[in-house]
């Protein structure tokens, strides 16, 4: 069965920097894309980064230039490196794979197929 888990959330100052991981077990790995989501309290969920089998990568508008996605098919992980973190980054932090990955609904989470349990992200300043 597939599972995918999260680390490396934690409080942080605004300013500062965190690398998220996820983990994923299961199948095989490097075949597929991956994304990371995150969720405010009271707020939908909403698309982050995303990177396709072939290492292209998508961000949103929100998190580009700050974030970065990457992946390392060997240790079947994928990062989301967070700089320049602010106060409304605060949320849960979700990883998803997506079998039939493809720039098309990049940014839906219905088009993910499996989540992680997430990791808190808290802006302590």
């Amino acid at each position: 069965q597939v599972q995918l888990v999260e680390s490396g959330g934690g409080l942080v100052q605004a300013g500062g920097s965190l690398r998220l991981s996820c983990v994923a077990s299961g199948r095989t790995f490097s075949t597929y894309g991956m994304g990371w989501f995150r969720q405010a309290p009271g707020k939908e969920r909403e698309f982050a980064a995303a990177i396709s089998s072939g290492g292209t990568t998508y961000y949103a508008d929100s998190v580009k230039g700050r974030f970065t996605i990457s992946r390392d098919n060997a240790k079947y992980t994928v990062y989301l490196q967070m700089n320049s973190l602010k106060a409304e980054d605060t949320a849960v932090y979700y990883c998803a794979d997506r079998t039939r990955f493809s720039a098309v609904g990049v940014t839906a989470a219905g088009r993910y197929d499996r989540w992680g349990q997430g990791t808190q992200v808290t802006d302590s300043s």
